[in-house]
């Protein structure tokens, strides 16, 4: 069965894979990996800018800072523990070797966890419990996960070595393991398994335990080739990040969309890292993100591109940028005419702020110099023009001062037309409100005392319900202080469903658990605050603190159920007023277009 592929020259050969195997053929799975795009990227700016020349292969290896700081789950961006889950698991786990990283991308998956195997293998890491091997020949199959099977060679092995299996049968063990779901494929195996151990003089208990281990690869098993290959961009990523953090920005924004953050995370974690983030400029930006100079020399500001303007066409950014070449634009007409490109386009990068660093000019005051424009610039207009102007006498018009936008308004514009802000967090607008109401900040929440109750709110970037977690929901808050963690349990989450599902921003009460480095919020009580959030553009007092978003595909709901918002008291000018889908029956509503929330239920 074959059909022409979407690249010219190529074909498609559909056949199933269990065909495939029937008739012997060898068949290769080939992973396209964003990360693979984002760190040659990474690799060609370290090159062009710092004069470094590395790749994969040459990147320095066993990098005691980089292990530091992936021990301190400081992983935003990296490959493969970047996540929830892996970054609870880092300090716990802390990663000193290459091998370490390697059994940390495979122990945090599903097989691993429903074969209970995490625990033991994290106690006899920390030391509480003893590693016994009951045979030496399991020693030297598990010596090296301190007695606890992870991955599916491991299985292989084991069914050789301490249950007579055959290496043909130990393959149809691993087959059976390899499945992205569970269909009690490894069942078929217990008698066979249970009973070989026990013939060869291991104690049925034994036996069991390491059968239910085996089950647990059953709904996803990791091979160890796998986790190795993983583990080499997780490092490579992560030594990236530590020692050139400007370059791995600017190379993981160009890589987007991948990973489970988005840009408004990745440029205020950059920041956190002190890296300067400086805003989308049409004398200086190009399409993708840029390095840019700054007083000392080992460190580059990154420079935010077009690419980030939303709804700005490829085509149209091209021709901004072909024009240029060397002779920046000198004004708002100079740029149209030389460029040629629609005015729709210059409304585009009026709406993310583009023009205010080359020429000055706030959103308002760009959207009226555009206004002013012709609607073609096609050579035969302009010479109209220029001729008229060499006849008619110059008209001047009278100065037009434009009401300045509210700091809020401004926040509300950036995150609609770039997705992020290098303004203030929107929660700095509301803090001395929460603050009356005993509500206290993220990183307040994330360092105090384990069993303290309090109550924090944020805005939600991650929803989070594992098909392992038995109904317990995981949500990331953020304010402008960081990050908080809750843990909703299927109780609280049952009852509170449509707050936790619906809402844009979240109050929690609840207790503190934490345990050494991992920290949790359980909640008890949520409310909904996106009524506030609401406001937030109708607001001029805010505090100078900076920005972040969270999880792959995002499928929650992005903004606040409409039905449940107050009407705004005033009218809104219509060039500050964020459109939103769904908002027809309230237009005078301010809402803010955040990231959407990940929702992995």
């Amino acid at each position: 069965p074959i059909e022409p592929a979407a690249m010219a020259g190529r074909q498609v050969v559909e056949w199933d894979k269990d065909d495939v195997d029937a008739l012997r053929m060898m068949k290769m799975d080939c992973l396209a990996l964003g990360m693979l795009s984002c760190m040659k990227r990474a690799f060609d700016l370290l090159s062009e800018h710092k004069g470094v020349a590395l790749d994969l292969a040459t990147i320095p290896a066993e990098d005691p800072r980089t292990y530091a700081m992936i021990r301190r789950a400081d992983t935003l961006g990296v490959f493969q523990i970047e996540s929830r889950a892996q970054m609870s698991m880092l300090p716990r786990l802390k990663p000193r070797t290459f091998y370490d990283l390697v059994i940390e991308v495979a122990i945090v998956r599903p097989g691993p966890i429903q074969g209970d195997m995490v625990h033991p293998y994290l106690r006899r890491r920390e030391g509480k419990e003893d590693v016994v091997y009951p045979t030496p020949e399991l020693e030297a199959v598990l010596g090296k996960t301190l007695g606890v099977p992870l991955f599916q060679e491991q299985a292989m092995r084991i069914a050789i070595t301490a249950a007579g299996f055959t290496p043909g049968e130990a393959d149809q063990l691993r087959r059976s393991m390899a499945t992205f779901k569970h269909t009690g494929g490894v069942s078929a195996f217990k008698d066979k398994l249970v009973n070989g151990m026990i013939d060869n003089g291991y104690a049925r208990d034994f036996a069991e335990k390491t059968f239910s281990q085996l089950e647990g690869f059953g709904s996803y098993g990791f091979p160890e080739s796998h986790a190795a290959s993983f583990a080499l961009l997780a490092y490579a990523s992560s030594w990236m990040k530590c020692h050139h953090a400007d370059v791995f920005c600017a190379a993981l924004l160009n890589a987007q969309p991948m990973g489970f953050y988005a840009p408004a995370q990745i440029v205020r974690d950059v920041r956190d890292h002190g890296v300067e983030v400086r805003p989308i400029d049409v004398n200086r930006s190009r399409w993708d993100c840029t390095l840019e100079p700054t007083e000392h020399e080992d460190r580059f500001a990154v420079r935010l591109g077009m690419r980030m303007v939303r709804n700005l066409a490829n085509g149209d950014a091209a021709q901004i940028i072909a024009a240029h070449g060397d002779r920046p634009f000198s004004s708002v007409d100079d740029l149209w005419r030389r460029a040629a490109v629609p005015a729709a386009a210059l409304v585009h990068l009026a709406d993310a702020d583009a023009f205010r660093p080359a020429f000055g000019l706030p959103r308002r005051d760009a959207m009226w110099a555009i206004k002013a424009l012709r609607d073609d610039p096609r050579p035969l207009f302009a010479a109209a023009a220029a001729r008229e102007a060499r006849t008619v006498p110059e008209i001047h018009e009278p100065a037009v001062a434009l009401r300045p936008m509210k700091a809020g308004g401004e926040v509300v514009e950036d995150y609609g037309h770039v997705g992020l802000t290098l303004r203030v967090h929107p929660l700095s607008f509301l803090r001395a409100d929460l603050s009356c109401r005993r509500v206290v900040t993220c990183a307040e929440a994330m360092t105090s005392r384990d069993g303290r109750w309090l109550e924090a709110a944020g805005l939600v970037l991650v929803r989070q319900m594992p098909g392992s977690a038995k109904g317990v929901m995981f949500v990331t808050l953020e304010d402008e202080s960081g990050i908080a963690n809750l843990v909703i349990w299927q109780q609280v989450f049952e009852q509170y469903r449509r707050v936790v599902l619906s809402a844009g921003m979240l109050s929690v009460r609840g207790r503190i658990q934490r345990e050494g480095e991992v920290v949790h919020l359980v909640a008890r009580h949520l409310s909904d605050l996106s009524g506030e959030l609401a406001s937030v553009g109708e607001r001029d007092d805010a505090f100078p603190l900076p920005h972040g978003r969270g999880d792959e595909v995002h499928h929650g709901s992005p903004t606040p159920d409409p039905r449940g918002l107050p009407k705004a008291r005033n009218p809104v000018d219509p060039l500050c007023r964020i459109r939103q889908k769904g908002s027809h029956s309230e237009p005078e509503t301010m809402l803010i277009k955040l990231p959407k929330p990940r929702d992995f239920r």
